[in-house]
């Protein structure tokens, strides 16, 4: 079975709340989405990589082109499998797709980056982000991939 590999990072912040329900922990979680060019809902920044890049090097870019962000590439989460119509080929006539989950703390929001005239960046809550999340892969991704390990590294 051959499958187009792509790689995926759910970038991440941490705000200062005011709200009583987080006064425990005293700073809120928030993920980077941005919205899709082929229809409703709310993605993670992903793609392709290149020969000459690593997969790292590949999601750092990629959060740089599609979302204007930067900062640091923290773990990978995991693989994640999913169909893709625009990546039906003679190689993956089924157009099965393997991407390698990372996450990225942000720590810089560019003004400008190169997708930014077809791009809006969202920053939501983890709640928030799983209701809109247009796949339902990038959904367990956010949820039993990258809220795992963010528990873990807490």
């Amino acid at each position: 079975m051959t499958y187009d590999k792509r790689r995926l990072c759910i970038p991440f912040r941490y705000r200062s709340s005011n709200e009583a329900d987080d006064v425990k922990f005293g700073k809120v979680v928030e993920v980077l989405m941005i919205n899709s060019t082929s229809g409703p809902g709310l993605l993670f920044p992903k793609g392709g990589w290149e020969n000459d890049e690593t997969v790292e090097e590949a999601a750092v870019r990629e959060a740089i082109e599609e979302a204007g962000v930067r900062g640091d590439l923290m773990d990978f989460i995991g693989f994640y499998h999913f169909k893709s119509k625009t990546h039906q080929d003679e190689f993956s006539p089924e157009g099965l797709c393997k991407a390698a989950m990372f996450a990225l703390f942000v720590k810089e929001e560019l003004n400008s980056w190169p997708e930014q005239s077809t791009r809006t960046r969202n920053w939501l809550t983890i709640p928030k982000a799983l209701q809109s999340c247009r796949h339902e892969w990038m959904k367990d991704a956010l949820e039993n991939g990258f809220c795992k390990w963010l528990a873990q590294n807490k």
